[in-house]
């Protein structure tokens, strides 16, 4: 007999899911609403979703993006969980006020989202890192311990082998920043390398939207953006000289650690991701087929990877 055409269609939305209904992905935007708080005479911008006494994950964002880059995710964890996403002092739509007047360390911004965390009243959180979100989140872990429930790490660095041959321009601009700032332009900042940095090396370029990079160049290209942004990255290098005392917190805190990392990533190696069980040796470590911008393409895999992570600490908490 043959079936209709309706009944197939429902019988395969069905089964996909029954797939998928084992972390129960339910979208939902009912409780997504947009904040700013006063820091330290700054005018800083976060995301918040989900129930305020449910357990918090704090969603720290990379480089050149803001707490948008989390939207896709933020849908798919707010029936469950407290979500809290902030963009730093320069990025997304928290003030950005020029070099002279804010000093752009990942110190200082650290500080930042740290006090933030504090005037809302945040007593313990997940971090979930991404980028330049490790270098803000392990400040944070290091200055709180007893705050952090655990981690996720999606293509943040902090082995010096996560780092790729991109890195050399990079470091040449670290010791001489005078001479090396157009280069380290077209390598960081141009249109060019905003675009590359989502697309990396992904066979499936079409399923990136360039709205994404091109609102991340618009960004870039803002007034007074240029120098903040050359500012911060020369303060990079005091991450990668950080690197053995993240790891030395790591392998003395042993946190439940979820690593979630695109193997496309023109600018972070797959050996980054798998360096983190060299320190916590049950860290549970996923290479999925996106790029450095995960969210990007695998949002779906990332949320049910993440959704089993929290409650599994849920449960070990019970």
């Amino acid at each position: 007999m043959k079936v209709p055409a309706t009944l197939a269609l429902s019988a395969a939305l069905a089964c996909a899911t029954a797939h998928a209904s084992a972390q129960d992905l339910r979208s939902s935007r009912r409780s997504i609403s947009y904040h700013t708080v006063n820091i330290q005479g700054l005018e800083i911008f976060y995301r918040e979703a989900g129930p305020a006494d449910a357990p918090t994950v704090l969603l720290l964002h990379g480089f050149p993006s803001s707490s948008r880059m989390w939207e896709p995710l933020l849908p798919l964890l707010a029936d469950r969980y407290h979500v809290i996403a902030p963009d730093y002092p320069g990025f997304g739509n928290s003030s950005a006020p020029p070099p002279s007047a804010f000093t752009y360390t990942f110190d200082n911004i650290a500080g930042v989202i740290g006090e933030l965390t504090t005037k809302l009243g945040l007593g313990k959180y997940v971090l979930f890192m991404q980028d330049y979100g490790g270098p803000v989140g392990f400040r944070m872990a290091l200055a709180h311990s007893e705050r952090v429930r655990g981690i996720i790490i999606q293509n943040a660095v902090s082995h010096e082998q996560g780092l790729s041959p991109l890195w050399e321009a990079r470091r040449r601009y670290w010791a001489d920043p005078a001479h090396e700032l157009e280069a380290l332009k077209a390598n960081f900042t141009s249109l060019a390398a905003t675009r590359q940095r989502h697309l990396g090396s992904s066979p499936h370029p079409e399923r990136y939207d360039p709205d994404t990079w091109g609102d991340e160049y618009a960004f870039l290209t803002r007034p007074g953006q240029a120098e903040i942004q050359a500012t911060l990255f020369l303060d990079y290098r005091t991450n990668v000289a950080s690197y053995p005392k993240w790891q030395d917190w790591l392998r003395k805190m042993r946190p439940p650690t979820l690593v979630v990392w695109g193997k496309y990533d023109p600018s972070f190696t797959v050996a980054g991701a798998t360096a983190y069980r060299d320190d916590v040796p049950d860290a549970e470590v996923h290479i999925l087929e996106a790029g450095h911008f995960a969210l990007d393409e695998a949002a779906d895999e990332i949320a049910a990877l993440v959704r089993d992570f929290l409650a599994r600490l849920d449960k070990d908490k019970d």
